[in-house]
């Protein structure tokens, strides 16, 4: 093999980009509620079993809320934000690592005055995501972080999407 085949060495750009990697919307199913973020998937090699991603938030940007069966690795790289993690709400900063369970609700939050960017590596084969029902959203606001958290965003507040 070539040493310069772009396979094997993408190289990084300036806004963060890499070589040879397209920058996508967030989703292909626009009906799950969330705002100003994109991603690339780095590495989506069969023999891995895992897929990197980079996903990137404008400020105020925030991914959807939602669980699944599959687990998610990820590495804020760049900008300040918060993350839900089930009942709990964490503040993330660059290079803090995030491990999100099984069936656990989880969404992730730019701040206002910046971007966010981090690295999710998951399952190449992984179930689709679940978005919260009424009942499940009714649940989360009753923990009292987690609706300061929720109340942030009018889509996720009313349950809306």
């Amino acid at each position: 093999m070539n040493s310069d085949d772009p396979l094997l060495l993408r190289g990084f750009q300036e806004g963060y980009r890499w070589e040879g990697v397209n920058r996508m919307p967030y989703k292909e199913d626009t009906t799950a509620p969330f705002r100003a973020i994109s991603r690339q998937v780095l590495f989506a090699e069969e023999k891995l079993g895992c897929e990197l991603r980079y996903f990137e938030m404008a400020p105020d940007g925030h991914s959807t809320l939602e669980r699944h069966e599959h687990m998610h690795a990820v590495m804020i790289l760049r900008g300040h934000g918060r993350c839900l993690l089930g009942e709990e709400v964490r503040t993330v900063r660059p290079f803090d690592l995030v491990t999100i369970p099984s069936w656990t609700w989880h969404q992730f939050r730019a701040d206002a005055s910046e971007t966010m960017g981090f690295l999710c590596m998951v399952n190449a084969d992984r179930d689709k995501p679940q978005l919260p029902s009424e009942a499940d959203l009714a649940e989360l606001r009753a923990i009292p972080v987690v609706a300061r958290f929720l109340s942030d965003d009018p889509v996720t507040a009313t349950g809306g999407g």
